[in-house]
């Protein structure tokens, strides 16, 4: 097929993709961002952008503190190595002089861990013996001996050179950590190393998804709760919400749009009050409800009830009100049997939109009073600048809010039959949720038919 056959048969004006290129398609638009995603962050030439340090140092003639996992700019890093490089020459002069140097050994227990990265990275270490000196002690002189090698993070000639004059020092005390007898005059510092790297707002898709392993598999610790726990937190919060504003604003809805009498009464209030962003009443609802979950819940409900008393039954087709009244239909059965039937697949479609709005308004709910749930989590990450532990809550909000609404248009066809987008699965589904009542209706029959014995 020639290129402008296939591009007509995909670009084809107002007319339906077959199902299999539209499956192709929406797959793509998932595909293609994430691919975006690991191009910018794993191809080196793309755009990086800052500099990872994968191995760090103290000096007092910057003034910023960095640790192993900050970032610092492409211009910024050739400074700080250069500043390391002028401590380590004044270091130098102090050893050339041989005399002892005060704290010299308490500053050198401190500088011994500046490998602690190297050796995690290299599986020497475990994370939380950054501070074990007689593991970081074993790495110094194995490295300085050659007896390892690191890989994950290498270190740089210089810096091999560094450990090798470092140990030479350490070795004349003692073969193993004993810090009665670490040397009085300094050592050398380690030259910061580092990788290029996306900014902090931007980490690799690697980056999030170790990140997102260490906290969804972490247990509780004290009285903070797990994630899974935040995320049923959240869930009850968003759900209690939007069912209070179900309740109210459903039926409300139907008798404005049925009797002009509620419309009338309703309506106008409803148009005023649509203007008033619902967080500004936070305070209000903090001082009246109390600090925990109450007013959270109220805000979902104040930033949906209001929306949902809509005009959704204004859209009912006049001829099918015409016909049953016709037909002589009582009011009641005009609203049961016309009213109905009629606008409740529109009215299915604007909850499901509305129940995305929800999730917006739980992102808010969550900050007042006690910060809680996903957003508490997330506003306290992004606080610390933890982006890598932040990316994850925030495709989980997606994902949860996503599939529900993915799930609710394919109940739609089940619940609405008549509304005539009924497709096979929606079909299968509703075979499958009425097969276990018509076995129960058929069931009875049999136990309740009459006998033909005697």
């Amino acid at each position: 097929m020639s290129l402008r056959g296939c591009l007509t048969g995909w670009l084809a004006v107002r007319r339906d993709l077959p199902r299999g290129k539209r499956t192709v398609l929406t797959i793509l638009s998932f595909l293609l961002p994430l691919l975006l995603w690991c191009v910018v962050s794993y191809v080196p030439f793309i755009w990086h952008p800052d500099v990872k340090l994968t191995l760090a140092a103290n000096t007092e003639r910057m003034t910023a503190v960095f640790t192993a996992g900050n970032r610092v700019s492409k211009d910024y890093f050739p400074k700080y190595e250069e500043a390391i490089r002028l401590d380590n020459a004044e270091i130098l002069n102090a050893q050339a002089s041989k005399e002892p140097v005060a704290g010299a050994k308490r500053a050198n227990r401190v500088l011994l861990r500046q490998i602690a990265p190297v050796g995690i990275g290299n599986g020497w270490l475990k994370p939380g013996q950054e501070q074990d000196d007689s593991a970081i002690y074993r790495i110094w002189k194995e490295l300085a001996t050659e007896t390892k090698t690191a890989g994950s993070p290498a270190l740089t000639a210089e810096n091999l050179a560094i450990v090798k004059s470092n140990w030479a020092l350490l070795s004349e005390g003692s073969a193993e950590f004993d810090f009665a007898k670490l040397p009085e005059s300094p050592l050398l510092k380690l030259i910061p190393q580092g990788v290029p790297s996306n900014p902090v707002y931007l980490p690799a898709p690697d980056e999030v998804i170790r990140a997102a392993m260490a906290d969804f598999t972490a247990p509780r610790i004290g009285e903070n709760p797990t994630m899974l726990e935040r995320y049923g937190y959240s869930l009850r919060i968003i759900l209690l919400g939007f069912l209070w504003s179900c309740v109210i604003g459903v039926p409300l809805g139907i008798l404005c749009g049925v009797y002009d009498f509620f419309a009338r009464l309703v309506e106008p209030f409803v148009d005023f009050f649509r203007y008033m962003p619902a967080p500004t009443f936070s305070t209000l609802l903090v001082a009246v409800l109390s600090a925990h979950d109450a007013p959270k819940v109220a805000l979902v409900f104040l930033g949906t009830v209001f929306q949902m008393i809509s005009k959704t039954t204004r859209l009912l087709d006049p001829a099918l009100l015409e016909a049953a009244q016709t037909l002589g239909t009582k009011p009641r059965q005009m609203i049961t049997k016309v009213v109905l039937p009629g606008i409740m697949p529109n009215l299915y479609n604007d909850l499901r939109i509305l129940l995305g709005w929800a999730w917006t308004w739980l992102v808010i709910a969550e900050l007042i009073g006690v910060k809680s749930g996903l957003t508490g989590f997330l506003d306290t990450q992004g606080t610390f600048r933890n982006f890598d532990r932040v990316f994850p809550i925030i495709i989980l909000i997606g994902v949860t809010g996503f599939v529900t609404d993915q799930l609710l248009a394919l109940l739609h066809g089940v619940f609405f039959p008549w509304a005539g987008k009924t497709g096979p699965v929606s079909r299968a589904v509703a075979s499958a949720v009425a097969w276990p009542v018509r076995s129960f209706i058929t069931l009875t029959r049999r136990i309740n038919a009459p006998s033909d014995l005697p």
